[in-house]
């Protein structure tokens, strides 16, 4: 549990200290409105778009279960890889950081490795909107959990270095709670939240605070490495 406390605390950071990252992923907060579109009130808009923001986690929480599931298999079979990947999924934060704070968009080429499988799955959306009922808008939040997202995928670096599936959907759960705030605010019409997140003064103190966690994520493995070849 000890090690796995970290990286419950990376994703749950991550998730929201990257809101703004999130906020820039166009066709996510064009499915929120979708969902906000149909209903009246904000009383009655929230639960849509908690049902939204639950399906969105849900198929975060399944992908984790998936990569724990390899990483775990590889882990075993090469252990010396445990660090490698843990290097790399804090390399990938720092370049979510970047993105955040100053538009460098280095996670351009890796969003597009999932654009084959998002083409697939994007045409569900379709029959879900407008969204008329709690278990469409669920549905619509399942279907944009698997959007091409940098950060998401620096997630599943992450969960795939857990010791067990279960741990992997920790790990995407707690980071799925991260983006919640924001994503459910913002999805409720919450105009002064969206545009705080997107002043040049947050994108940037969030992503150099995302840059810090990245670092702090290298750190533990680069260590580890540092001693053995001293």
């Amino acid at each position: 549990m000890t090690e796995l406390l970290p990286l419950l605390s990376a994703a749950l950071l991550a998730g929201l200290l990257g809101s703004a990252h999130c906020l820039g992923m166009c066709a996510g907060i064009s499915g929120l409105f979708a969902v906000s579109s149909e209903i009246s009130s904000l009383r009655a808009q929230m639960p849509f778009a908690l049902a939204y923001n639950l399906g969105r986690v849900c198929s975060y929480a399944f992908l984790g279960v998936v990569v724990a599931t390899f990483g775990s298999v590889i882990v075993k079979a090469s252990p010396g890889l445990a660090g490698g990947i843990r290097l790399l999924s804090g390399t990938i934060i720092i370049l979510v950081g970047l993105k955040v704070a100053f538009d460098i968009r280095f996670l351009n080429i890796v969003e597009k490795m999932g654009t084959t499988l998002w083409s697939r799955i994007a045409p569900l959306a379709k029959r879900l909107v407008p969204v008329t009922s709690l278990p469409k808008a669920f549905g619509l939040g399942l279907v944009w959990g698997w959007l091409p997202c940098g950060l998401v995928y620096s997630m599943l670096l992450i969960a795939a270095t857990s010791a067990q599936p279960i741990q992997g959907a920790f790990v995407m759960i707690a980071f799925g709670l991260g983006t919640l705030p924001t994503m459910l605010l913002t999805g409720l019409g919450a105009a002064k939240v969206s545009a705080f997140m997107r002043r040049r003064e947050t994108r940037l103190g969030m992503g150099l605070l995302i840059i810090a966690l990245g670092v702090l994520t290298i750190a533990m493995p680069a260590s580890r490495l540092l001693r053995f070849t001293g």
